[in-house]
């Protein structure tokens, strides 16, 4: 073999090789996504996690107990799968297939997440005795389903996603390969519309500060977080795991990408 062949025939392979490693890499790259840790994990997509955050959030603002966060969870893993559908049965439309027909409000405000998660829990709040009965029994008693057995099977599912979001499971939610929007939407104004506060870094009660930081993890993308800190634990976009980077000393900070590149 002539010596410029066998050169030419080494570039073809180093180019065939290099596309070969960019297509593996295209088609592996892992998709992005939230898993909440318990006994069993439970995988989220982005979506999945930004609406249960936003519903876990918006029960604190509505000073209802982490009961109605399983209820609303469940509840809306039955009806959209966590997924603000635009439409559905009939003219059900949103995270909860809230009807406008039946008085849930217009189609704009059922599929507005906020607003659909805070006209739920006023729903409940108006049933007699409903923190003493069953996730399952809330749940019908706002909705009227038809199918009134169906929220069982979430019941699991909703207390575990429940207890990372109300703080009660501390750093049990964790999101990677997170697609960071730059600059993000502002975390002040989103905390203000779900959480009812804008006080968010700084000393925050244990549990409480579980609670916002999870929330923070959950809208990273939205928001355009890089890293959220709390009581010596980070979670960084970068590694998507929670950390150990300093003492536990109950402050919460966070930080915000300067590029979308991960």
């Amino acid at each position: 073999m002539r010596k410029g062949t066998a050169v030419l025939l080494v570039v073809v392979l180093a180019i065939a090789v290099g596309i070969g490693v960019v297509v593996w890499r295209a088609v592996n790259k892992p998709r992005p996504g939230c898993v909440v840790s318990g006994d069993r994990d439970i995988t989220l997509s982005i979506e999945q996690a930004e609406n249960a955050a936003t519903i876990a959030g918006v029960g604190y603002a509505e000073g209802l107990p982490d009961h109605a966060v399983t209820v609303a969870i469940a509840t809306a893993l039955q009806e959209s799968r966590l997924q603000n559908l635009p439409d559905g049965d009939r003219d059900s439309a949103g995270l909860f297939q809230q009807r406008p027909s039946q008085g849930w409000g217009t189609y704009a405000q059922v599929t507005d997440p906020v607003y659909a998660a805070t006209a739920f829990y006023r729903k409940l709040r108006e049933q007699p005795d409903w923190q003493d009965i069953s996730v399952t029994q809330a749940a019908q008693v706002v909705q009227r389903s038809a199918a009134p057995q169906a929220y069982a099977q979430w019941e699991p599912q909703a207390r575990a996603m429940a207890m990372a979001l109300t703080g009660e499971s501390p750093a049990a939610l964790r999101c990677r390969d997170v697609p960071l929007t730059v600059p993000g939407a502002d975390v002040a104004t989103v905390a203000a519309n779900e959480l009812g506060t804008t006080k968010l870094s700084g000393p925050q009660p244990q549990q409480r500060g579980w609670a916002i930081a999870s929330w923070l993890v959950a809208h990273a993308a939205r928001l355009g977080l890089d890293s959220v800190t709390y009581d010596g634990r980070t979670w960084t976009a970068d590694s998507g795991q929670w950390e150990t980077t300093g003492p536990a000393d109950g402050t919460l900070s966070l930080q915000r990408a300067t590029s979308a590149d991960q």
